[in-house]
Parts: structure tokens; sequence; C-alpha cells
């Protein structure tokens, strides 16, 4: 398992979507010294097995804002970059299209930013 490999005294965190809401798994991850920061699954019978433990943190609040990023990203991916069902088989191939399509997200993403005015140019603007 590749947080086994993982060096240093410190406690590790791990992020991942309401599918990992399971008491095993939890387990499993509390027994390797790593704090799992994973989406509360609350519509399952019994409710989560997340306790407070994990969600009284900041960090774990943290971590879900920045996952939702990261799936805001390969949600694009699999949409607009045809990533769901990629045409081409092979993993050279298959690696050109994701770095490829991962570039034409960045690309469209510097656009948004940059197109977007501050704050302080609208008011400005508005004066």
């Amino acid at each position: 398992m590749i947080l086994e490999q993982i060096r240093g005294d410190h406690r590790v965190t791990v992020g991942a979507d309401k599918a990992y809401d399971t008491k095993d798994f939890l387990a499993e991850y509390r027994n390797l010294q790593v704090t799992p920061h994973v989406a509360q699954n609350t519509n399952r019978n019994g409710g989560s097995a997340i306790d407070e433990r994990t969600t009284r943190h900041t960090g774990c609040s943290i971590s879900q804002k920045k996952r939702k990023r990261i799936e805001e990203c390969f949600g694009w991916l699999k949409t607009i970059a045809v990533m769901r069902k990629v045409p081409h088989r092979g993993i050279h191939k298959v690696g050109w299209v994701f770095t490829f399509a991962a570039a034409a997200y960045n690309l469209v993403r510097m656009r948004n930013l940059l197109a977007s005015p501050s704050r302080r140019e609208r008011r400005k603007a508005g004066s």
C-alpha cells in the first residue's frame, strides 16, 4: 500500500469520496496512523462511519474543499475532453491524450482567470 511507504513520524491524511465512508476502510487507515478525510455518506442506513474525531478539525473541511476543486477538473476532462471513454488504447497514447486534455483545461482556466476583472477594477469602473 502506498500510504505504508510514507516516511516520517508525522500524521498523514488521505482524502476520498463518500463511497469510502465504511467502518472497515476507516479502521484500516487509523491502524496505519492515517487520518481519513472522507466525505460523509449520511444517506446510508446507520449513517456515516466518520465520527467527530475527524470532522472536528479544520483540516478535514479544507481537504473536502480542495477535493471538490480536483473533482471539477476531472469532471471537465470527462465531459469536455472525452476522457470518460478514451478513443485510444495503450498507456502511452492515453497518457498523451490525458496530458493534452489537462493542458487544454489549464489554458481555459487561465483564460477565465485573466478575463474576470478584480473587485477593485469593478469598483473603479462603477464610480
